[in-house]
């Protein structure tokens, strides 16, 4: 939050990194490609690099990993004339899923999304991707390469991706990230089975906090989502000059996957509000059979309490005292008493 607060009171534009440093120096990986060449390198000096699109329908894409060092993204920025806006949405870690179209090019918010199972926990990545006719820059967050796919999918010439231009692989970038999110949902049915399994065999103490833990980390994936399919569907529907009409029908379908991805978290949602009430009525139920117990067992102990009660009093002249055989069979009586009460239970489903 305290990074949040250095962006109060500056111009509309300033590019102030608000998230955490997840790498030591900034990485570039540059690929060059069209239906017949292919070439890709590590740019490890960033000094001196002119990024500015290629020509005779040759797609650059300038994959920048790393959002600390500003200086660097506002060169990017005047070297391929982006507009200021965009620079301060990429830096700003904490920048909501959105498309914008610009005059120079069109931007994209994303979150990319990862879970861990044996943590339970959701790890979110601000991705951003600006492109324009033959030009694509994406910047990651992480050194570790989401886009490992579609890399491949370049560099062994496969499908379709070759033959199209920098919108398709725009496309393709969101669309890689969002069948991440498939994988995080898979992850998260797992637990929630896993759950379930827990609470039908045995309740613990800790169930509830971790059904609760799962609400707060399922939030996340949904506040990360939920405004994905407006931009998506923005996206769909553009007529911006930097996307051909062939492009359109691709992320048409993205958006069917977004949308379909929000299904299934509200189900898991609904499935663990389900779990809740199904672990509140797990322990009242067998609160229920511990109180019933003991019901039993008081209501067996009266009788048998009221008998010695009362042949227990001070008094001289109780006829039964004197029996010979009087202790014997109070122990009978009292056992006759224990064996009607239990059969009467029994009778009654009691226990």
């Amino acid at each position: 939050m305290a990074k949040q607060r250095k962006k109060g009171g500056l111009p509309p534009g300033s590019v102030i990194f608000t998230g955490d440093q997840k790498v030591d120096k900034v990485h570039i990986h540059y690929q060059k490609y069209n239906n017949e060449i292919f070439e890709e390198q590590d740019l490890h000096s960033h000094n001196n690099i002119i990024f500015s699109p290629s020509v005779d329908e040759v797609v650059d894409w300038y994959d920048i990993r790393g959002l600390h060092n500003t200086i660097l993204i506002e060169s990017l920025g005047k070297s391929v004339d982006i507009h200021p806006l965009i620079l301060e949405d990429i830096a700003d870690t904490n920048q909501r899923p959105k498309y914008e179209e610009y005059e120079k090019g069109n931007f994209v918010s994303i979150k990319a999304l990862s879970f861990d199972k044996k943590t339970v926990k959701v790890k979110t990545e601000q991705i951003s991707i600006y492109f324009n006719q033959g030009l694509l820059l994406s910047f990651q967050e992480d050194e570790t390469d989401i886009f490992a796919a579609v890399r491949q999918r370049l560099q062994l010439g496969r499908g379709r991706i070759r033959q199209q231009g920098a919108d398709y692989l725009a496309y393709a970038l969101i669309d890689s990230i969002v069948d991440d999110y498939h994988q995080v949902i898979n992850g998260i049915e797992e637990v929630i089975e896993s759950l379930e399994d827990q609470l039908l065999s045995e309740p613990g103490n800790n169930l509830k906090s971790q059904i609760h833990h799962l609400k707060k980390e399922l939030l996340i994936i949904r506040k990360s989502i939920s405004p994905l399919r407006e931009a998506i569907s923005q996206f769909a529907k553009s007529d911006s000059p930097f996307i051909e009409d062939r492009t359109t029908i691709f992320v048409r379908d993205v958006y069917d996957h977004t949308v379909q991805v929000m299904d299934m978290i509200e189900t898991y949602r609904d499935m663990l509000n389900g779990l809740q009430d199904l672990y509140l009525s797990e322990i009242s139920f067998k609160m229920n059979q511990v109180m019933q117990v003991l019901a039993v067992v008081t209501t067996i102990f009266v009788p048998i309490s009221f008998l010695t009660g009362l042949y227990g009093m001070n008094f001289e002249n109780i006829p039964e005292l004197q029996a010979k055989n009087g202790y014997f069979i109070l122990l009978a009586v009292m056992f006759i008493i224990v064996i009607s009460l239990l059969y009467y239970f029994k009778r009654k489903k009691w226990f």
